[in-house]
């Protein structure tokens, strides 16, 4: 029996290094500091720096014992740790008081100074959903994070390759000053990839502003770029082509129905910066903006579309109408357009012929998501289109919505046309399609 013992002991003595920090990645802090104690080897293993390369940090609104000890590890060891680490995540959940937001601010000015001075290889920053426009944020606690981020990019500027800032809510005077920061030290900037959704704050005419566009033009290597269409115009898509038309490959465009979205942007620009840029595909976003003349002023002909996404959730409007946009505005985008996303309330007008007209003209299509009022047969002919190779969807996710408060019937059906199908989904097609009754 001891020999088995020692034995088994021997093994994991010699068990590889690569295998050992393996097994020490899956684990969280608690149980490789406990791991750690075993010998001087599994101690090593702890101090193995592709452990530490990436790092979350959740800062919780309202703490219980075990998330402040969690949070207070994850602290310690992006501290003692912060050499090695190339990936930052960090979390608000639920920010509710002023007196949480000036704690954090005070956490993350020590953390980021530390993360400045240790000899960081720091390549991502994310810090999502700031929303430093609440009230939670007094001026004087706000001006100070602002600054201290603002001295910590600058000081990153050198190596840092993504930041996401989504969420932020700042004002365009505060948000151009992070964005410089990343170019302050040569007054260019090469980091690739940037996400600023909903970075500045509402109803704000980014596309207007002199600064944004002397900010953007310092960027030289972007490859992806997720902004709000009140950033766009004539003048940006200038700049993105002069500066980083050989490395651009993605715009993330949001378009939210609170957003300045009326101002006039030439089909000629968009076409010269995808002449420029043969590598770009754009994606769009639209939160409920919905109306065919709101996205006729957006959606050219000349913009290199992969991604469309139309979201109005639950809102319905007795003026509005579906059908011009996908008869008349979506198709042309046919020999592009990979992912289409439809959520809509539509219970005043029927949109099956439509709807399965476009999918089949879009000969690149491979991701559907509807949420709408449809007819069950729909998915019938849909899916019959799919099996005679009309179409070359991979992923169908389908809500129908039913104004009737029983839906046994409609389910019966769905049931009967996924035996129908059943072989071409089960080894084809992502699929999943249910009834929603919306009463």
């Amino acid at each position: 029996m001891e020999d088995d013992t020692e034995a088994e002991q021997s093994s994991w003595a010699y068990l590889p290094d690569v295998c050992l920090s393996h097994v020490f990645h899956w684990l969280d802090d608690r149980e490789r500091s406990q791991a750690a104690l075993v010998c001087k080897k599994w101690s090593c293993a702890m101090h193995s720096g592709s452990l530490w390369r990436c790092r979350t940090i959740t800062f919780y609104g309202q703490l219980s014992r075990a998330r402040a000890l969690e949070f207070q590890s994850a602290l310690w060891y992006t501290k003692k740790f912060g050499k090695y680490l190339k990936h930052l995540e960090i979390k608000l959940s639920n920010p509710y008081n002023t007196p949480f937001i000036k704690k954090f601010q005070v956490i993350m000015r020590g953390l980021l100074s530390h993360l400045g001075k240790c000899s960081s290889h720091l390549e991502s920053l994310s810090i999502k959903y700031l929303e430093l426009d609440c009230l939670i944020w007094k001026n004087v606690v706000r001006a100070q994070f602002i600054k201290n981020l603002a001295a910590f990019l600058k000081r990153m500027s050198n190596q840092l390759d993504y930041l996401n800032l989504k969420g932020a809510r700042i004002t365009l005077e505060e948000g151009c000053e992070l964005l410089n920061s990343l170019s302050s030290l040569t007054n260019r900037s090469f980091i690739s990839e940037i996400n600023i959704e909903d970075f500045f704050s509402l109803h704000l005419s980014v596309y207007s502003s002199a600064l944004f566009h002397q900010t953007m033009s310092k960027f030289h290597r972007l490859t992806i770029l997720t902004f709000n269409y009140n950033c766009i115009s004539d003048e940006l898509l200038d700049i993105l082509r002069e500066h980083s038309s050989h490395s651009l490959c993605t715009l993330n465009i949001k378009c939210h129905i609170h957003d300045p979205h009326g101002q006039v942007v030439s089909g000629m620009s968009w076409a010269n910066l995808a002449k420029r840029a043969p590598k770009l595909n754009v994606n769009f976003f639209f939160e409920r903006v919905m109306k065919h003349d709101h996205l006729a002023r957006i959606l050219l002909v000349e913009i290199p579309v992969r991604s469309i996404s139309l979201r109005s959730c639950y809102f319905s409007d007795p003026d509005w109408t579906m059908r011009p946009t996908l008869t008349n505005l979506l198709p042309a985008y046919w020999h592009g357009l990979q992912k289409l996303t439809l959520e809509l309330n539509n219970d005043h007008e029927l949109l099956d012929n439509e709807l399965l007209q476009l999918i089949l003209s879009c000969k690149r299509l491979l991701f559907l998501k509807v949420w709408a009022f449809l007819s069950v047969s729909f998915m019938e002919r849909l899916l019959q289109n799919r099996a005679e190779r009309k179409c070359i969807l991979t992923t169908i996710k389908v809500r129908i919505y039913t104004a009737q408060d029983d839906s046994t019937e409609e389910e019966r059906l769905l049931a009967d046309i996924y035996r129908k199908f059943k072989y071409l989904i089960d080894s084809e097609i992502n699929y999943f399609v249910i009834t929603y009754p919306m009463v």
